[in-house]
């Protein structure tokens, strides 16, 4: 799967030289984030306008509509993590009222989709990983904070700063003891 400035997304298969799907044409928001769920039947794709979407990828045509497209944040969405199941989808990015990092629920009406907005990041949530052992988000901002969310009791579990400037990366270990974080600096 690749992803654009120019927003486009295209899927390819290793031992074909063409594109099998184009699901985005170029000429939307950037590409800012793009990941498979686990099963590896669904991927979304966040982009520089707030937007995720997300497409099955066992598609037919050679462009697809997306079965689902909400605006997630105000902004900008950064990133975002499949839950458990593709049901549930955390993001995070930018939003005017500073609810920069979510829980959706995408089984449900895009009117009620939103489970709950965690108000944290001044000026953004850039990067997201979610650790399934123990239900938490990790989440980090544009000012080098991390924060840690139990999103079973949907709360703010930690927040420290990690870096002097925005958090870009952040990684955890298969078995859920340590992750670790990357900044622009």
């Amino acid at each position: 799967l690749t992803g654009a400035q120019d927003g486009s997304v295209r899927m390819f298969e290793w031992t074909r030289p063409q594109q099998v799907v184009c699901f985005r044409q170029a000429g939307n928001a950037r590409v800012t984030r793009m990941y498979f769920n686990s099963q590896g039947n669904k991927c979304g794709v966040a982009d520089g306008e707030g937007f995720l979407s997300i497409w099955q990828v066992n598609q037919t045509t050679s462009n697809p509509k997306p079965y689902l497209s909400w605006q997630c944040h105000s902004k900008t969405t950064s990133d975002f993590a499949f839950i458990t199941s593709s049901s549930l989808v955390a993001t995070s990015g930018q939003s005017n009222d500073n609810r920069n990092v979510c829980l959706w629920d995408t089984l449900v009406s895009s009117a009620n989709s939103l489970i709950h907005a965690f108000t944290c990041h001044d000026h953004g949530a850039t990067v997201l990983q979610y650790a399934p052992k123990h239900q938490l988000l990790i989440s980090g901002g544009r000012k080098g904070y991390i924060c840690i969310f139990d999103i079973r009791q949907r709360q703010i579990l930690y927040t420290f700063q990690a870096h002097e400037s925005a958090v870009k990366a952040l990684a955890l270990d298969p078995s859920e003891d340590y992750f670790v974080t990357g900044s622009a600096e």
